[in-house]
């Protein structure tokens, strides 16, 4: 490829990995604010052995939430990546260790969105995201 195309590309080839990260952030803190509300969420808490589960609940339930929309829009990506990495990794080790690698039971899953969200922390999301839009002189 030449420097023209390349260029593009880093400008622009973050935009299906925030899609997909952010949507499946967005999906599972939904499920977990509307179907499983406080209550449901600290039960898998509980079950896994995290301490003060309706305290963490409300902080999964919100950062899942916020953090999926703010990959998906691009603003304040970064910090949700951070977050969100966080909490992968915590999954891993609390609830999904003990399962072996392959899903459905094993860690596969988190630990691909883990390395979405650190990518995402560490590099930004590139183009196209309301933070680059709202970044531009006027």
């Amino acid at each position: 490829m030449n420097e023209n195309a390349d260029a593009l590309l880093s400008k622009w080839g973050l935009i299906p990995l925030r899609i997909v990260v952010g949507v499946i952030f967005l999906m599972h803190g939904s499920q977990k604010v509307f179907v499983f509300g406080i209550s449901g969420t600290a039960d898998i808490l509980r079950w896994v052995g995290i301490p003060f589960p309706e305290f963490f609940a409300v902080v999964v339930m919100t950062t899942e939430l916020l953090g999926g929309l703010a990959i998906l829009s691009g603003l304040l990506a970064r910090w949700a990546g951070l977050a969100l990495a966080i909490e992968m990794t915590v999954a891993i080790f609390t609830a999904r260790m003990h399962g072996g690698f392959f899903t459905p039971n094993g860690f596969e899953f988190e630990l691909a969105l883990l390395g979405a969200c650190l990518t995402i922390a560490a590099i930004g999301t590139g183009a196209g995201s309301l933070q680059t839009l709202l970044k531009r002189p006027r």
